[in-house]
């Protein structure tokens, strides 16, 4: 079964494979083929940068999803994530990835950057009042008309289809040269506890890892070993819960514009 994976990260493509690997999904999990955006001869273009606009990790994802899979015409799967801070009423929520302020912290890399200011922002709250959670989103958008279930909630993801509201939907910029249509996608959620650290701690993982409390684990995310990290994080949560969604599907609809259809 082969699907389009829309990222542009090196690091999340790496872990979404390792996630629904048939090694980590079991021997009757479906055989996942992802085949990356560089590799379907999909270059970057400005318009990526606008499908993260909305409000909602599921709006952001299904945007992404719908986009890729009407350029490529191939069965798609996109996700959105971030990290919910409780002493900060949610956020930095959908702003995850750029959170600090571009002038705050002048030569670090973005995850670092990030880090040093949402422990700047918690520097006066005590370590009890500090709760958090990863979230994703993982979106399943097929070319054509179908309208794919989400399958039903389990204890591993909550995992329901949600549809952006009718204003998120009319400022979507969809290609309009012909393409597939392409159905409303299926959404997977995966929520993961943590707690921000007062300092980092390991060197896996990326992002915020080394600052989150895996409190299941007793360690910073970025103290786990790659599977291990997987157990308990959001994106393993999502991505099994749409691996078995795809574990019930027979069939699913073949790239009609993929140029090089001979990829294994």
């Amino acid at each position: 079964m082969k699907l389009l994976l829309a990222t542009r990260s090196a690091h999340k493509a790496a872990e979404v494979r390792r996630i629904i690997s048939v090694g980590a999904l079991g021997p009757n999990a479906p055989r996942l083929h992802l085949v990356g955006l560089d590799e379907a001869g999909i270059p970057e273009s400005p318009e990526e940068d606008e499908l993260e606009r909305f409000d909602t990790f599921e709006a952001n994802a299904a945007a992404k999803a719908e986009w890729f899979a009407a350029l490529s015409g191939m069965p798609t799967v996109a996700d959105d994530s971030g990290l919910e801070v409780d002493a900060l009423g949610g956020r930095p929520g959908v702003r995850t990835k750029r959170f600090a302020p571009l002038d705050a912290y002048p030569g670090l890399p973005r995850d670092e950057a990030n880090n040093r200011y949402l422990l700047h922002l918690l520097k006066s709250v005590p370590l009890a009042r500090r709760g958090a959670r990863y979230v994703c989103v993982a979106s399943l958008a097929l070319p054509g008309d179908a309208r794919p279930d989400s399958g039903e909630p389990s204890d591993d993801a909550r995992s329901d289809r949600r549809e952006p509201s009718d204003g998120a939907r009319s400022d979507r910029r969809e290609p309009s040269d012909g393409t597939p249509r392409v159905s409303a996608p299926a959404s997977f959620r995966g929520e993961a506890p943590g707690l921000v650290l007062e300092a980092p701690r390991g060197a896996g993982g990326f992002g915020y890892d080394p600052i989150i409390l895996a409190p299941t684990a007793n360690c910073a995310y970025a103290e786990l070993a790659p599977e291990e990290k997987d157990r308990h994080s959001h994106r393993g949560r999502a991505f099994r819960a749409l691996a078995r969604h795809l574990a019930l599907r027979p069939r699913l609809p073949s790239a009609r514009r993929l140029e090089n259809d001979s990829l294994p």
